[in-house]
């Protein structure tokens, strides 16, 4: 028996763009167009880009200032169930800071730093406030801080931009904080 060569060739490769056409019209159509839906459609996202791999779903983020972070991972997490599976959620926030904020932080994340070790989670909007009373240059500066089940947000904002931190409640992973 003798086997021709061209159409075994052809033959392989119309299955191969089949099948992996396929699969990017199910990752494009079914998985990433439906996430990116739900992410565009909460208030207080500017832009926001999609990354899917085995196990990590990365939404980069541009946010409006006073945007809550953790109503925003709460209603991804709700609402994009299907298409994030087992996977995890990890945000990548644009920075759209100050050099008020970014000094504002720097004053800030020594006692944040101890609050988060010691687990005292509560006395994190108490610092953050209290740099307020200290200088009357941070009068202008609206810091909130939110908790969920996995991470501390902190937002600080004044009025024009804003800076967002996403710190991590595993103690263990906390070493430099790469989003700050």
């Amino acid at each position: 028996m003798k086997l021709r060569l061209v159409p075994v060739l052809l033959t392989s490769l119309l299955s191969a763009a089949l099948l992996f056409g396929g699969w990017y019209a199910y990752r494009q159509f079914a998985v990433q167009e439906p996430l990116q839906k739900i992410v565009s459609s909460y208030e207080g996202v500017n832009e926001s880009h999609i990354s899917i791999n085995r196990n990590e779903v990365t939404l980069k983020l541009n946010l409006e200032p006073g945007t809550k972070l953790r109503e925003l991972v709460q209603y991804v997490n709700s609402e994009g169930k299907s298409a994030i599976g087992s996977r995890t959620l990890r945000l990548d926030v644009d920075q759209n800071s100050s050099a008020l904020l970014d000094e504002y932080w720097d004053k800030a994340m020594f006692s944040v730093a101890e609050a988060m070790e010691s687990r005292k989670y509560t006395l994190i909007p108490a610092k953050l406030d209290g740099l307020k009373a200290q200088s009357s240059e941070f009068q202008n500066v609206t810091a909130t801080t939110e908790i969920d089940d996995n991470n501390v947000y902190v937002s600080l904002s004044d009025g024009k931009q804003s800076k967002f931190i996403i710190l991590p409640r595993v103690p263990g992973t906390m070493g430099v904080w790469n989003n700050a």
